[in-house]
């Protein structure tokens, strides 16, 4: 008799990278080695990036993106890939906020971003699993029921095919659910480096590991990269996720970051025809994936500000139980955590950096919602650029600021901030130093906060834990071993590298462990 097969059903032994990376071979592109001149220069190589260099190069614009590590393999290469307009229950919040007019500017945006992509996978050929399905935000809870009854009516009005639904194909009981038909889902990484191969050539390039650490305004701009080397172009698109460059616009006061964490899973049964999120805390994002195997399940959640928790591996647990009770589940296979920039008024910043620049442009802020509102996010650039207006520019535009719309968030967010500041800087060190393989802990040393992690070889890795953008004190990331910024969301390796912005300096060492006559340890 042939033996059971022995599943993984233990979150921590699945494979701690997306699936979407851990399944494509990239293309590996140069550093930048030489000064160069461009029509325009991109920092950040992910979907939005990417996008823009595409339709600019087919206006016949010369492009250079710069990506500080390897392209798509930041957020994009994190995501859960869902194209769709939906985005939680947004409408009718926009309506309220800033009015039907800029709601459909919206809604218009992300419908024809969607109708992008798939007309590109279709034009280009693309194998990147897409196909179309529709999106559900669901409830189990009586609060939430009045509010997907506002939402159908304010999408329907809007011009989106939009149903209220009491019943759908998930295996346990719901309340109610808005359903929006002709979205769709991808591999995006698969989409993306197949859209990459189309930009180098003709004077236009691609450059990774080529780090962006200043922008010098003029009638062409000068973008200065960690190497010492320059690109010189007429225009910059600032598409780095968390922008690298300010403008003098406060962005680091306007958006805080975000961490939620994704479960790649195998189940018995086959899953709906669909895509689901909740609309109520907690947060559970379902879908499927196609792959040689048949399918797998992506489960993300556990979503809380970035640098508030250290014990983070409890979202994993809380996905993996939640799995278990919803499914017949049968493996792990992968687990992964990615960080959103989150604006206070919920609609991503897209157009010019700041209302004195005509040169300077700026992608950021797109929540959970990235792949539609960044691909929207490249045909607004691109049209500011080439023809100096987009007909969805208006609700997008970076220098609006209603205090009526975002001015309470504003306020709590920026309240976060300071008190992460103060609460950094006279926190106290624990007393127990013993510090084990794979555990951090925070002692000081000649009177300054020191990090500390032993690493799987035993060896000791001491840095700075002052946040090398605005001086926030960070906080150890038990899931992802890294030192996370509470105010702005830099995150850093147990070595002191720079894994995420807006920080781009590496921390510092401190050198040996002290002895305790020489550290003040508790």
């Amino acid at each position: 008799m042939e033996s059971e097969k022995v599943y993984n059903l233990d979150v921590f032994s699945s494979i701690h990278e997306p699936y979407w990376i851990e399944t494509t071979n990239g293309i590996k592109y140069h550093t930048l080695k030489d000064d160069i001149n461009v029509d325009v220069a991109i920092v950040g190589g992910g979907i939005t990036g990417l996008t823009a260099a595409f339709l600019l190069k087919n206006k016949g614009l010369k492009v250079a993106i710069l990506e500080a590590n390897r392209i798509a393999h930041g957020t994009t290469g994190h995501t859960t890939a869902k194209i769709t307009s939906q985005h939680n229950l947004i409408y009718d919040k926009i309506i309220s906020k800033f009015g039907e007019e800029k709601a459909r500017q919206y809604a218009e945006a992300n419908e024809s971003a969607i109708k992008f992509i798939a007309n590109l996978v279709k034009e280009k050929n693309i194998d990147c699993d897409f196909c179309w399905r529709p999106a559900y935000v669901y409830t189990q809870s009586d609060y939430y029921i009045g509010k997907i009854e506002n939402e159908v009516k304010a999408a329907r009005g809007l011009g989106i095919k939009a149903s209220y639904e009491d019943n759908i194909q998930l295996p346990f009981n719901i309340k109610a659910a808005i359903k929006f038909d002709n979205q769709a889902q991808f591999h995006p990484l698969k989409y993306l480096l197949a859209i990459a191969k189309e930009i180098p050539g003709s004077g236009s390039e691609i450059f990774e590991f080529t780090k962006v650490v200043d922008i010098k305004e003029a009638d062409k701009c000068t973008v200065l990269t960690e190497k010492g080397k320059k690109v010189i172009a007429d225009k910059v698109i600032i598409a780095s996720h968390f922008p690298c460059y300010d403008g003098r616009s406060m962005y680091f006061a306007r958006i805080y970051p975000e961490r939620s964490y994704v479960l790649g899973i195998k189940i018995k049964e086959k899953f709906p025809e669909g895509m689901f999120i909740t609309a109520e805390d907690p947060v559970h994002s379902l879908r499927s994936q196609k792959d040689e195997d048949g399918e797998i399940v992506l489960i993300g959640g556990g979503k809380h500000k970035t640098g508030n928790q250290s014990q983070t591996q409890i979202h994993y647990k809380n996905l993996g139980d939640f799995a278990k009770k919803s499914f017949h589940l049968e493996e792990i296979l992968y687990r992964w955590s990615t960080q959103d920039c989150m604006t206070v008024d919920d609609v991503p910043y897209v157009g010019y950096c700041s209302s004195k620049t005509s040169n300077i442009f700026v992608a950021t802020g797109f929540g959970k919602w990235g792949m539609t509102n960044s691909t929207a996010a490249a045909n607004i650039l691109t049209d500011l650029i080439v023809k100096g207006e987009s007909p969805w520019s208006p609700v997008y535009n970076p220098s609006r600021f209603d205090i009526s719309a975002s001015g309470t968030k504003l306020v709590c967010e920026n309240v976060d901030v300071a008190e992460e500041l103060i609460k950094g800087k006279i926190a106290q060190a624990p007393k127990d130093v013993e510090i084990n393989i794979g555990e951090a802990k925070i002692i000081i040393v000649d009177g300054e906060k020191v990090g500390a992690y032993r690493d799987e070889k035993g060896d000791l890795h001491m840095v700075d834990i002052t946040c090398t953008h605005l001086g926030c004190e960070l906080v150890w990331n038990e899931a992802e071993k890294t030192w996370d910024c509470p105010c702005h969301g830099s995150r850093f390796s147990y070595d002191g590298s720079n894994v995420e912005g807006p920080a781009f300096n590496t921390l510092k060492h401190r050198g040996e462990w002290p002895n305790k006559k020489d550290a003040n340890i508790f």
